[in-house]
């Protein structure tokens, strides 16, 4: 279909930040926790809200604010250097802002490191609407910032398709009522998409670009 209104996740889908997320995860665990789970764990949470990731290994409210703290400083310090584009993804979204497509970005990121995101890759131009942890009481897999997205931009479920590369986002864009379309190159492989039976799966941006021509 060609939709006229596309949501994208960020992490793991428009900019490779899985090995940030990673390394502030494993910073965090070992430094307030002296110890931290497994690599493969830790990829499985990516594109859920951190204090969702983070809340069953803190003993009470006070250590997991502690968790989050030292996450945050390790993103905070290293944001730029471990923040990186996935190739054809700047050119397949200029390309839909060239088609007059209604972009937006639905992610679990706090909003001021999702904007410094976009805007070191030079994807933020692109992206006058960016929907972030703050901006609903409920989030991934939950609908509820899909709903919002839609509302913000006045758009239809049957012209939103919205694009991740996580199981979080397929649950809530099926949750919400429209298509999605998972992308490979992120946090999870191809089987853990396919089991969530997204509208279809991609492995590159041109192929992506393909599916929304």
């Amino acid at each position: 279909m060609t939709y006229p209104v596309v949501l994208f996740d960020l992490d793991g889908t428009l900019v490779d930040s899985i090995e940030l997320i990673v390394l502030a995860s494993e910073h965090a665990f070992s430094t307030v926790l002296g110890h931290t789970p497994s690599r493969a764990v830790l990829m499985a949470g990516i594109g859920k809200p951190l204090i969702q990731q983070f809340d069953q290994y803190a003993r009470d409210a006070a250590e997991l604010d502690v968790l989050i703290k030292a996450y945050r400083s390790y993103q905070m310090e290293h944001h730029d250097r471990l923040t990186l584009p996935y190739d054809g993804v700047g050119d397949l979204v200029a390309w839909l802002s060239a088609e007059q497509r209604a972009l937006g970005v639905v992610t679990s990121k706090i909003e001021p490191l999702a904007h410094r995101a976009l805007q070191l890759l030079g994807l933020a131009p692109y992206f006058p609407l960016v929907v972030g942890i703050e901006s609903t009481p409920k989030h991934k897999p939950n609908p509820e910032p899909l709903w919002y997205a839609m509302e913000r931009l006045q758009a239809r479920p049957s012209d939103t398709v919205y694009i991740g590369d996580s199981p979080f986002d397929l649950q809530a864009a099926r949750a919400a009522g429209i298509d999605s379309i998972a992308v490979t190159w992120g946090a999870f492989d191809v089987e853990t998409l396919k089991a969530e039976s997204p509208t279809a799966v991609v492995h590159s941006a041109a192929e992506l670009k393909a599916r929304l021509a």
